[in-house]
């Protein structure tokens, strides 16, 4: 219907064996060259939505996983997910805190790389993308990695080690004094110091010293650390800044509704060419959702009956 065909009696679309030589064609420079402009064509979107009002804007980068079950080209098993697949990265961009994260890159990775890998090109190419398109703003990274960039805001989750479990201490033992106090899930926020041994300097820790209570259980300590290089309180930096990276979770829960993960060709390549036609189908329709919220319909994003629009 968008290219202005009858679904019924329009022309015969192509067969399954002609989509299949035309998936099997598509070679890595190509690919580049489409991931590259469908992320100009999403943040140059997005600037001129916003007309120079853009304060802040950030990159969150995900990983996901995709399960394979047949003889696909650099699928592996992946101890985490228990199982064999590909572990694809997606990318979003988003402005001034607004609710909504606008898909901007997917890259198919092998299903046996750290949750890192390419992700340091990723953000440099949009963040380039965003320097020329928002000028003035500042950009925000959000990622669940160890690494980050000295010249960007970041907040990005850092796993336990024996380490960040001593700087907590002294919060977690006000936690479980509070908890047994009020019989409810207690936490507690900090911050310190601390240097990993790959870091060249040490980086600011911001520390959410948690005891979780459920019934019929014990109490679970559940410390959580993030590093960042942002100035503001550690309340304000964990509840406000990292915990919006769970509505990224409701963004790829609706790529997988689009079959992100159909996967299912034996080339490499192939696969990241049918990642990147539903991101761009992904990406349709985020801005056909953009544009109903401006419409009586757009109260079905806030939990309406249809038969009200």
């Amino acid at each position: 219907m968008l290219l202005d065909r009858d679904p019924v009696t329009g022309l015969d679309l192509a067969s399954q064996p002609t989509l299949s030589r035309f998936e099997n064609s598509i070679r890595p420079r190509e690919l580049y060259r489409l991931g590259e402009a469908l992320a100009d064509r999403v943040i140059e979107r997005h600037a001129q939505r916003l007309r120079g009002r853009a304060r802040c804007v950030t990159i969150d980068l995900d990983p996901t996983d995709e399960p394979t079950h047949g003889a696909q080209q650099l699928s592996f098993f992946n101890g985490h997910y228990n199982s064999w697949c590909y572990l694809p990265v997606m990318g979003f961009v988003s402005s001034n805190g607004e609710a909504e994260q606008y898909l901007c890159a997917a890259v198919l990775r092998p299903g046996n790389v750290t949750a890192t890998m390419g992700a340091r090109g990723i953000l440099r190419r949009l963040i380039n993308m965003i320097s020329y398109s928002f000028l003035g703003a500042r950009i925000r990274v959000r990622l669940d990695g160890g690494f980050a960039h000295p010249d960007l805001e970041y907040v990005i989750a850092m796993a336990k080690n024996a380490v960040l479990k001593r700087k907590a201490k002294p919060a977690m033992r006000q936690a479980r004094r509070l908890s047994r106090q009020s019989g409810q899930t207690e936490h507690v926020y900090n911050e310190a110091n601390y240097a990993a041994q790959t870091w060249p300097r040490q980086r600011r820790i911001i520390i959410k010293a948690e005891v979780a209570r459920a019934e019929g259980k014990k109490p679970k300590d559940n410390p959580r650390f993030v590093i960042t290089n942002m100035k503001q309180s550690p309340q304000w930096l964990y509840e406000e800044v990292h915990c919006q990276r769970g509505e990224i979770e409701n963004r790829i829960k609706e790529l997988h509704e689009l079959q992100i993960d159909r996967t299912s060709r034996s080339d490499f390549w192939a696969n990241q060419f049918r990642v990147l036609l539903t991101a761009a189908a992904y990406v349709l329709m985020q801005e056909l959702r953009l544009k109903a919220a401006r419409t009586s319909c757009g109260v079905l994003r806030s939990g309406r009956s249809v038969n009200d629009c």
